[in-house]
């Protein structure tokens, strides 16, 4: 069962993703809340596997909210999607570094939300595509950033490799057929990179591989 908590100012919003939800078999919301510190009150209290989080509430907004969560060593085991309108792309960067695991876009299709909702539990990285693009740009201006270099020093040749992949968009199964090994040892390989550059997630993963010139973005 995967247990979902809703963090939103906006009842209709909340009212909505909940109708959703509550028809699957396999998930649960387990609270709401209307802002971001009730949002992690709530979470301490249930310890979800998916926290929905509104990038933009009052008293304490989604980036913030985040960051706490992310830094409670009680809420390791929650995973945080940041909830966001095309308009708000700007925030992606902060709400990654600050240990998003993802991000939905609100006028999702249903299918695909209840898709990114497991895609989230299982704990793979969750960006949509405009999302992806704006980060992208992001690291096309931005300089690298040496201590993240530093530390894929660590790293075997083919853990590298395996966050390199990681970095693509590629999923497990995809990384095992382009490293010719079994999608057991993709995951080992990716759980050690993610010990080895204390990295919350694969979605961590994405951000340190850019950071360090791992991998380079390709502009258009």
């Amino acid at each position: 069962m995967i247990r979902v908590l809703l963090v939103d100012d906006q009842p209709l919003i909340r009212s909505g993703f909940r109708a959703l939800l509550d028809l699957e078999d396999d998930i649960e919301v387990v609270a709401e809340a209307a802002d971001g510190k009730e949002g992690l009150e709530l979470a301490r209290e249930h310890l979800p596997d998916i926290a929905l989080v509104d990038i933009q509430m009052p008293v304490v907004d989604g980036i913030e909210a985040t960051r706490r969560i992310a830094a409670d060593p009680a809420l390791t085991g929650v995973h945080v999607v940041i909830l966001t309108n095309y308009g708000m792309d700007a925030y992606v960067f902060d709400a990654l570094r600050a240990g998003a695991a993802g991000f939905l876009v609100k006028d999702i299709v249903p299918d695909d939300f209840l898709h990114a909702v497991r895609v989230a539990a299982r704990g793979d990285a969750l960006l949509a595509p405009s999302i992806t693009r704006k980060l992208i740009d992001r690291y096309v201006t931005q300089p690298l950033d040496t201590g993240a270099e530093a530390g894929l020093e660590e790293l075997t040749g083919r853990e590298r490799e395996a966050v390199a992949l990681v970095a693509r968009g590629l999923s497990n199964d995809e990384i095992a057929g382009h490293m010719v090994i079994s999608p057991m040892t993709v995951k080992t390989h990716i759980n050690r990179a993610m010990t080895k550059l204390h990295a919350r997630d694969r979605a961590q993963l994405v951000v340190l591989a850019y950071e360090s010139g791992l991998v380079v973005p390709r502009s258009s």
